[in-house]
């Protein structure tokens, strides 16, 4: 994806619609690839004679493999972004492979859970103080793709050497395979879905200093948040946002929902519509994850407030659905859905199912600020739903 500003939420859709068709097409040629592997290996470990069902164990051995590979890449990439991190002058926060993370706080690391729509992974990171405005930023991002890229040709190396070997030279020449593939679909500048990838990360952050300094707001923040502080008691001069026209780069468009978040958590929610409804509806290069956590909040503000049916489902369309579906275990999403089944549904027995979700989902969750945050927001439900007549929690 080129770095043109999306105007409005259906030319960003277009930009990440342009961003899956190139991971499909990349997708597809790995898995040419490697079926292509399976076969010449199927070929080479397979004698005449050999007994019965030994091809189809061997296939479905081979397969699994095929997808071990990309676990495995996907540990190394995020590996790749916290060593190189490290050697940027960077603290580690947070390592997440899929739902399942690690995170730093009060000085230890434990166990978590957490995902994220569109990511396998994510490694976080504090990040060095700023020194005129700039801090080092292209390693740390492209540590991940370049982790892959030094993986792959470890893996190819060990594949070469194995080749009198058929079953462990291919299982080996997976990982390659799969290393080109994240390093490709990470580093050729893109929106994948709703998420900007590294690459198209790093072209933004060198080309604005307002990026830069958001991106550094946005770690810090991350920093705070892991020591427990919340959003709203987190210094005002990281909020400042950008000029519009700075905001058409996606690194620095991506504080603006973080301000958002500090209004809704200091619980100004005219404030907090009033910027969410501009940010929405300026130029601005934030990626889709961002527009559609904006309309999420959007929906409780207007579920508390005036509570207008045709709002609500001017708000509640077929892409927010699917979205706030795969989020289903944010806890904003969560908190929204049951305000939802609260004010707008009526539905005191559905709304007690998704405060069951919300208790498990927080049980696990990495950072306790954020539930306390989002419990103060499900009260005001409560308390809203009380005001209407209905079934308070």
């Amino acid at each position: 994806m080129g770095e043109r500003p999306a105007t409005t939420a259906k030319s960003a859709g277009r930009r990440g619609s342009v961003g899956r068709i190139v991971s499909i097409v990349l997708f597809m040629f790995a898995g040419m690839v490697s079926g292509m592997l399976i076969m010449r290996c199927l070929e080479a470990a397979v004698p005449d004679g050999a007994p019965r069902g030994y091809r189809s164990l061997l296939f479905a051995a081979l397969v699994v493999g095929m997808y071990a590979a990309f676990l495995v890449e996907t540990v190394i990439h995020e590996a790749g972004h916290l060593v190189f991190g490290l050697l940027s002058g960077y603290s580690f926060l947070s390592f997440r492979i899929g739902g399942f993370a690690w995170v730093k706080a009060d000085g230890k690391v434990r166990f978590a859970r957490q995902s994220i729509a569109g990511t396998g992974g994510q490694c976080l990171m504090s990040p060095p103080d700023l020194n005129d405005g700039s801090f080092p930023t292209a390693l740390y991002n492209l540590g991940g793709v370049l982790a892959n890229l030094i993986s792959a040709a470890f893996f190819l190396v060990l594949s070469r050497l194995c080749s009198a070997w058929p079953i462990a030279s291919t299982l080996l020449a997976f990982p390659a395979v799969v290393g080109v593939f994240m390093a490709a679909i990470n580093g050729i500048p893109l929106s994948i879905g709703d998420v900007d990838n590294d690459g198209k990360n790093t072209i933004a952050l060198t080309r604005s200093a307002a990026a830069r300094r958001s991106f550094w707001v946005q770690l810090k923040a991350s920093e705070m948040t892991a020591r427990g502080v919340r959003v709203k008691d987190m210094p005002e001069e990281w909020f400042a946002l950008p000029s519009d026209a700075d905001m058409a780069n996606s690194m620095a468009a991506s504080l603006g929902p973080l301000a958002a978040n500090r209004l809704m958590d200091e619980h100004r929610f005219a404030e907090a519509d009033a910027l969410m409804e501009r940010l929405l509806s300026i130029e601005s290069g934030m990626a889709g994850l961002y527009r559609q956590l904006l309309v999420n909040d959007r929906l409780f503000v207007e579920l508390i407030g005036e509570n207008r049916p045709d709002a609500i489902a001017g708000m509640r369309t077929d892409d927010q659905e699917r979205f706030m579906t795969a989020m289903r275990d944010y806890p904003s999403v969560l908190r929204t859905e049951y305000a939802s089944a609260l004010l707008h549904e009526r539905d005191a027995d559905k709304a007690a199912q998704v405060a069951r979700s919300f208790d498990k989902m927080a049980a696990a969750h990495p950072y306790p600020s954020d539930i306390v945050s989002e419990r103060e927001l499900m009260a005001i439900a409560d308390e809203a739903a009380a005001r209407a007549g209905g079934e308070a929690r």
